[in-house]
């Protein structure tokens, strides 16, 4: 198992860039679906000031 992990010596380097791999795709996944939830609320609020603006 340790030598899996080493892989050769470069393990240090190896594993590295898949954690920062990894934690970038959360990063990217998080921020997507914050700019989702930003859009979404926005387009709420446009319906609800053009359905006031239609009742008055």
């Amino acid at each position: 198992m340790l030598e899996f992990l080493s892989q050769g010596g470069y393990g240090g380097y190896i594993w590295s860039a898949y954690g920062m791999t990894l934690a970038l795709l959360v990063i990217e996944t998080l921020g997507l679906r914050r700019g989702q939830r930003a859009i979404l609320a926005r387009l709420q609020r446009l319906l609800r000031l053009r359905n006031a603006g239609d009742k008055q």
